[in-house]
């Protein structure tokens, strides 16, 4: 009888042990960036240091990125589970790849961070003056593609703009320098390499954002692979949940996250990153319709309207509609996702 007893708990410790092994099992998540690290991403590590992933059950893993285009094929390949990458993108595959694209979860840049930039004391000063000048901008750069769909929206023959490419790394230099006349940027990059330069961006230059002037696309946000949505919600779920709290946190204490930054990459200009990251949230994140909705989510009539423009200018042989690309059903409440622009 007393071997038996004995064997009989045994048998119970060992059901138990596994039981919490089973219990303490993390879902792991391969999150790609879009681009190398900044200041813009201390939110996602905030999430991991503070140990907001731990507590949704979740083990993420994150990569640095090769471009926020680049995050979409990368998720779709199967290479990673989530990502910070581009809607419009995500659009671009749907319309040519239908039912293959991600899904994005959580909306980033309520605005796009799309614009043509010239230096302030230069002869172009409406859209109009545009004509006759020359563009810089990088071989396939977002903003430099869109501008046709600018063009067409205000009135600016495109034929008579001649373009000149350049690596990325030298669009600030070229413009400045007066190699090309304006270019086309993603503007939280240009923000921050013009600061770099000892140049003040906003008095020393003039900027022309692409939503003031009927381009109003949404952009970079969280995005999920069609296997991790449909196989595991829940994790999906305390993904956006932690990387909101995340970004709430981060904005009431901009500098406090770019410090985490550092801990990841010691080799950043720590106060060019701050003003980066808080250039971005003012400028990109929170608007008069995150003010409405909150963060993270997008209104239906305009991505509709955005996927309509897309799918003209790129030739799109298919329309996705908003709920191809945008999933809304993960987001927390409203009253977790509020952020007030005049709170910053």
């Amino acid at each position: 009888m007393s071997l038996l007893r004995m064997s009989a708990a045994l048998l119970i410790a060992l059901c138990l042990a596994i039981s919490g092994a089973s219990a303490q099992e993390k879902t792991k998540i391969r999150f790609t960036l879009d681009w190398k690290y900044q200041g813009l991403h201390a939110y996602i590590f905030w999430a991991k240091d503070k140990g907001y992933f731990d507590a949704e059950g979740l083990d993420v893993v994150i990569d640095q990125g090769t471009g926020s285009a680049a995050t979409v094929s990368r998720i779709a390949s199967g290479a990673y589970d989530a990502g910070f990458g581009d809607m419009n993108a995500i659009i671009q595959f749907a319309g040519t790849k239908p039912g293959e694209q991600p899904v994005m979860v959580y909306m980033i840049y309520n605005t796009p961070p799309f614009a043509l930039i010239t230096k302030a004391d230069g002869p172009i000063k409406t859209l109009k003056d545009l004509e006759g000048k020359k563009m810089g901008t990088p071989a396939g750069g977002a903003a430099g593609v869109l501008f046709a769909a600018l063009a067409s929206q205000n009135g600016i023959d495109p034929a008579k703009v001649p373009v000149v490419n350049m690596a990325p790394n030298l669009q600030e230099q070229m413009l400045v320098k007066g190699d090309v006349d304006f270019s086309a940027i993603f503007t939280v990059t240009s923000y921050a390499n013009l600061i770099g330069m000892k140049l003040d961006p906003m008095k020393d230059f003039r900027w022309f954002y692409f939503s003031d002037y009927g381009i109003d696309l949404y952009s970079n946000g969280i995005m999920v692979s069609k296997q991790l949505r449909t196989e595991k919600p829940k994790a999906v779920a305390g993904l956006v949940k932690a990387l909101n709290r995340a970004m709430i946190e981060v904005a009431a204490n901009p500098a406090l996250g770019v410090k985490e930054m550092m801990k990841v990459e010691p080799l950043m200009n720590e106060d060019i990153e701050k003003q980066r990251l808080v250039y971005a949230l003012k400028t990109h994140f929170v608007s008069k319709e995150t003010d409405a909705n909150g963060l993270g989510d997008v209104s239906d009539a305009r991505m509709e309207k955005g996927i309509k423009l897309l799918v003209d200018t790129y030739k799109l042989p298919n329309t996705p509609a908003a709920k191809d690309v945008f999933d809304r059903s993960f987001l927390p409440p409203k009253s977790e996702r509020m952020l007030k622009l005049g709170a910053m």
